[in-house]
């Protein structure tokens, strides 16, 4: 009995000991709490954010207020500087007062709003002021009139007649309609310049011509190219008769643009290049260079035939083929033309610049 006695006892206090386990309510119980938990935090959490971005935004809100403030109290300020420059002093008044409303510390606003109002009490003042002169209108009768001549002139391409009547006109009143008087001067001596250049022979005036017209306005492609090849055609005609190389090999560039193109003397620049063509010719055939000479004498005919050049032509062409042993041909072959007085080489004097290279 008394061992049982004492099994029991131990029995009793090992249950006592042990903790029960916790049951399933128990611990949807405690699933619930720690649920409800963070939920709380999470709220208090958002609005603590809520609360502080509220505060942060009003922040934000008033220095924005703050800053729109100042712009609009600084632009109302120039403003008003303007209207006191102007002599508006009711209306720099009225701005100034504004800008000390919006910004009582805005720098320069009580001396801005005292000066309008000194402005205002002076401006009360009554002055007496002189009645203006009246002057005479201009009269511009003559000045119109030439100004139509000018533009008649123009439409009938007289290109000399409407310099001359420009000339007229600016001598008697040089500020009358000056931007329009100087385009068709321009216009008349651009076109002079271009006719002169390819109809009339008259090379250095055409030059002249397109040079005052480029003190008003840059010359067009067509104009400075008919300027280039006059200025060619001088430098490769001062050479005539001196030497017929560089004469042939300036003209072999000329007359392919404008065979036409002719000087005071009345030759053209193709019959520059024929005639020269055949007395380069004869150079090379006196040398013994008979097909060199035979190219040249070719290229000249190829131009214009000639029944006295060409037997020239068939006797260097055969000794080109055969050279002789010490026979040479007949040099110095006459050509129609080449009895025309050449331009003395003294009169045209070749520049560097305009010479094109052989």
């Amino acid at each position: 009995m008394p061992a049982n006695h004492d099994d029991a006892l131990i029995s009793t206090s090992n249950q006592t000991l042990e903790a029960p386990e916790p049951t399933a309510k128990t611990r949807r119980i405690r699933l619930e709490f720690l649920i409800l938990g963070a939920v709380g935090v999470i709220l208090i959490s958002g609005l603590l954010g809520s609360w502080l971005g509220y505060q942060a935004g009003l922040r934000d809100r008033l220095v924005e207020e703050e800053n729109q403030k100042a712009i609009v109290a600084a632009t109302q300020y120039q403003l008003g500087l303007v209207d006191l420059a102007a002599g508006r002093y009711d209306a720099a008044r009225k701005r100034f007062e504004y800008v000390l409303t919006l910004k009582p510390d805005f720098p320069g606003g009580m001396d801005g709003l005292a000066q309008a109002m000194m402005g205002l009490t002076l401006q009360q003042t009554p002055t007496v002021t002189p009645s203006p002169t009246t002057q005479p209108t201009p009269d511009t009768r003559k000045e119109e009139e030439l100004f139509a001549q000018i533009q008649q002139a123009l439409l009938n391409q007289d290109w000399q007649l409407a310099i001359d009547t420009i000339e007229v006109l600016r001598k008697l009143n040089l500020t009358y309609r000056a931007v329009d008087v100087d385009g068709m001067y321009y216009l008349a001596l651009r076109n002079l310049g271009v006719k002169n250049i390819l109809e009339q022979g008259l090379l250095e005036v055409g030059i002249y011509n397109l040079t005052l017209a480029e003190r008003f306005a840059p010359l067009d492609v067509d104009a400075q190219n008919y300027r280039i090849w006059a200025r060619q055609y001088l430098s490769a005609a001062s050479f005539w008769g001196v030497d017929w190389q560089r004469v042939v090999n300036y003209f072999a560039q000329i007359y392919p643009a404008l065979p036409n193109l002719r000087d005071g003397s009345g030759m053209t620049a193709t019959q520059r290049f024929r005639i020269a063509s055949i007395k380069y010719a004869d150079q090379l055939a006196a040398q013994g260079q008979y097909c060199e000479a035979q190219l040249h004498y070719e290229n000249a005919l190829s131009i214009a035939p000639d029944p006295q050049v060409q037997p020239t032509l068939e006797a260097v062409r055969e000794w080109c083929a055969n050279p002789p042993a010490s026979e040479a041909p007949p040099t110095e072959t006459p050509t129609p033309g080449s009895e025309m007085t050449p331009i003395p080489s003294e009169t045209l004097t070749p520049t560097p610049e305009d010479t094109p290279t052989p």
